[in-house]
């Protein structure tokens, strides 16, 4: 998965919008022309990011993109910040939509469209007032909350090479308590009207909550970061560095420490409202909050019961081909999951959980990654140049994180992109499941595809740096696995192509657990035994993947849907041209242009094939 916070999950910003205001509503009579529509992205962008300080901080722009200096501050997450995020995207729609009836070609309808969908699909998902919307209903929880991202955020995004920047990080540390604060408030808030986080998922949190704030201070990322890198800013005499710890140490001690409690407190004071009830079929407007949450991680009109179908199918289909290898193993008694247990657990198959073992992990990892790179020119003309970093899920929160995720390499090439995977325990990584998770999230993956995003020519800033959709990220990532399988690489290694069947039955899995937590009312425990009968994973795994569904409803529906379009769209382009079908030119049209709506991405394939020679 590609992992973002929050703020990154909304195109939203508590600014005005300024020029793409003054142009859209102010009701002029001057005919709006493609130059306008750029003018309008273009300020869009620099109060999107204005609205969302870590955002700029991730990408590394400039202060004039940003609409000013950010280094310093974080953004709203009260329910005023909410609100006044909501009322900025409906405005923003308005401004766009006089573009509508002009009759734009290109990518200036391509541009078009994106944003207004992305606007479109963020304002219905947050016209449920709770967390953050439709698709994110609990502020605080196992896997979200600014506890799981601000110190890793801090760590590797935030910049210190000068006493400026080590002066912003101090700032930015002080209004961390802040932002928790404006969590404990907004969880108070979603509880008084009746929304409050599986009883499993508070727990979560507040057990990671407490092991944090049971750490020293000074032993802490958020002193020690700062500390390592203020020797390393070269305008910050020596005399002075220590001054800089030891006012971190201070502010952690006085002012975070004090936050996270009151957090914990906050949790502590709605858990006796939390149930077992792992869907969100239990709070006000359940069903509609479903339906908006799917409709935006998957954009399309796909009902629950359509996703749960496909699901229930294609398991059956890719449990059929595990059989196969199975028996070619020699492995013919007990269920598809039971086998695939049986050689999870083999010795072969796993590192030593160990210092030494997670080091030659990691090195796997990066052999893998270096080997599939090296094969890309084959199948795509357009090349991806960012670097790549493979790292450990920070172990404080581990706990609660996803098994593998990646962070984007800023557009600037100042920070290379991060496949983060998750090193609580090696048993949970037996070694024929890594070179389907290294494509995934790697290469040809989101590493490979965000790339390519970021280093397009001719596209706004706001496509290329900006907007994602779940359902084309994910799906092109989901893809991505079976193209490496397509190049060859499992030809000498069954069981490597056995964790790559297992990688795609579960991602059809979650189709149907998916839809079970949240529309079929499925218990937590039904949801974990469907999916290990469907996949044969670690129970472990299992379970931090549906208390995240729980949490985050429809977006693990979104990288099937997606894989399923891309394979369909490819499918008409073969049938449609022949051997004039070119693989290469396939993938560029895919991938040039930036993350799409699936609509969008059918019209420029359809577009792609319809071009002469």
């Amino acid at each position: 998965m590609k992992r973002i916070n929050r703020r990154e999950l909304m195109i939203g910003t508590s600014a005005t919008l300024g020029l793409a205001f003054a142009m859209g509503l102010s009701g002029c009579s001057t005919p709006i022309e493609a130059a306008d529509l750029d003018a309008v992205l273009d300020s869009l962008a620099t109060n999107l990011l204005r609205d969302s300080p870590e955002f700029a901080t991730s990408l590394a722009v400039s202060e004039a993109r940003a609409g000013g200096p950010y280094l310093d501050r974080w953004s709203d997450v009260s329910r005023e910040g909410f609100l006044q995020t909501r009322s900025i995207l409906e405005q923003g729609l308005a401004a766009l939509a006089p573009f509508a009836e002009k009759g734009l070609t290109g990518q200036d309808a391509v541009s078009l469209e994106v944003v207004r969908t992305s606007l479109q699909n963020d304002v219905d998902s947050m016209r449920f007032a709770y967390g953050s919307g439709a698709g994110g209903p609990y502020i605080v929880n196992q896997i979200e909350g600014g506890y799981t991202w601000v110190p890793d955020f801090l760590d590797s995004q935030h910049p210190v090479t000068s006493k400026a920047q080590a002066d912003a990080y101090l700032a930015r540390l002080s209004g961390y308590a802040r932002l928790m604060d404006q969590e404990s408030a907004v969880v108070a808030l979603d509880a008084a009207a009746g929304v409050v986080a599986p009883l499993f998922c508070l727990d979560g949190a507040i057990r990671q909550l407490t092991a944090f704030a049971s750490i020293a201070p000074a032993e802490t990322v958020l002193v020690q970061s700062l500390a390592r890198r203020a020797v390393e800013a070269q305008d910050i005499p020596e005399a002075e560095r220590a001054a800089y710890a030891e006012r971190a140490e201070a502010i952690v001690r006085n002012e975070i420490i004090p936050a996270y409690q009151r957090q914990i407190a906050a949790l502590q004071a709605v858990r006796g409202q939390a149930t077992e009830d792992a869907g969100i079929w239990k709070l006000p407007d359940g069903e509609a909050m479903y339906a908006a949450a799917l409709k935006n991680q998957t954009t399309t009109s796909l009902s629950p019961d359509e996703v749960h179908a496909m699901g229930v199918e294609l398991v059956a289909e890719l449990q059929a081909e595990m059989e196969a290898i199975l028996r070619a193993e020699g492995l013919t008694r007990g269920t598809v999951a039971e086998r695939i247990q049986s050689v999870s657990r083999r010795p072969d198959q796993l590192y030593p959980n160990t210092d030494e073992g997670r080091a030659q992990l990691l090195a796997d990892l990066n052999a893998q990654v270096g080997a599939i790179t090296a094969r890309m020119p084959e199948i795509c003309g357009t090349l991806a140049q960012a670097a790549l970093e493979i790292r450990r899920v920070p172990p404080y929160v581990e706990a609660g994180a996803p098994g593998g995720y990646y962070q984007a390499a800023a557009p600037d090439g100042s920070r290379p992109g991060a496949y983060f995977i998750n090193l609580r325990n090696t048993a949970e990584w037996p070694k024929y499941t890594l070179p389907t998770l290294t494509y995934h999230e790697a290469t040809p993956g989101h590493h490979w595809q965000i790339s390519i995003q970021q280093e397009a020519q001719g596209l706004p800033f706001i496509r290329t740096a900006m907007l994602g959709f779940n359902a084309y990220a994910e799906g092109w990532a989901l893809y991505a696995e079976q193209l490496a399988d397509e190049l060859g690489m499992y030809a000498n290694d069954r069981l490597g192509r056995l964790g790559y069947l297992q990688s795609a039955a579960f991602r059809a899995s979650r189709l149907v657990v998916d839809t079970g937590l949240h529309v079929k009312r499925w218990t937590r425990e039904e949801a974990i035994q469907s999916m290990l009968a469907a996949t044969g994973d670690q129970r472990s795994s299992i379970e931090t993947e549906i208390d995240r569904y729980c949490v985050w409803p429809g977006q693990a529906c979104g990288y099937m849907v997606g894989r399923q379009e891309i394979l369909r769209l490819r499918a008409e382009a073969q049938a449609a041209l022949g051997d004039l079908f070119d693989l290469k030119g396939f993938h560029d049209t895919v991938l040039v242009n930036g993350s799409t709506p699936l609509s969008v991405t059918e019209s420029l394939v359809r577009a792609w094939m319809a071009q002469p020679g």
